[in-house]
Formats: C-alpha cells, sequence, structure tokens
C-alpha cells in the first residue's frame, strides 16, 4: 500500500525516530511498534494480510472514530489510519492515510 501522513509528525517518527515537537515525544518501545506497524502497511497488498499478522489486532473502528481503522502499536498504542479504496472499486486498498497515535484507553 502507498502511505500517506496526515500529520507531520506522523512522517517524522517514522522517517527519523523523533518528533521535533513536545507533545509527540514517544518512548523509543512506541516508535519502534509505530515503525513496525508502518511497515506492515506498507508491504500489504491488500487489508485482508493484515489480519494474518495477530499482533497488528487490526479492526475498524466504530462510533465517534467511524470510518477509520487501527493497528495495534502495543498494550497501550494504536495506530489510527483511513483506508482509501481503488478507484477501480475493486477490494484492494491504493492508499493509507495515517491520521494519529492514540492511547487506546483514554
Amino acid at each position: 500500500m502507498k502511505i500517506e501522513f496526515e500529520k507531520e509528525y506522523l512522517r517524522e517518527l517514522y522517517e527519523t525516530g523523533k518528533a521535533t515537537d513536545k507533545k509527540h515525544r514517544f518512548q523509543p518501545q512506541v516508535v519502534n511498534g509505530y515503525a513496525k506497524c508502518v511497515r506492515a502497511l506498507v508491504k500489504a497488498k491488500r487489508i485482508e494480510d493484515l489480519y494474518l499478522i495477530k499482533s497488528l489486532n487490526y479492526e475498524k473502528l466504530k462510533g465517534g472514530k467511524k470510518g477509520l481503522s487501527s493497528v495495534r502499536i502495543n498494550d497501550l498504542y494504536r495506530l489510527e489510519f483511513r483506508e482509501i479504496l481503488n478507484p477501480n472499486y475493486t477490494i484492494e486498498v491504493e492508499l493509507c492515510s495515517l491520521t494519529d497515535i492514540t492511547n487506546h484507553y483514554r
């Protein structure tokens, strides 16, 4: 899948391993987990490929976050993203737009 970063701190975390703003500084294990999740999204040809990686706990979100999907970074954090389908309306996802890293329990 192609990856698009909706927020600059997500790009910085992936490319350099740290964010320049103080609000988005995470522990090294969270940053490593985030990078692992992004690499898994890049390698996936379609969403069903994510189901095969049990540690990601892929899920479509409900309620106020309807329209987003997530994969688990660790026990506390998840990576939220939008799935943008191929213009041919096939099942494969053309673009994965990363939206946020959120604390799962807040």
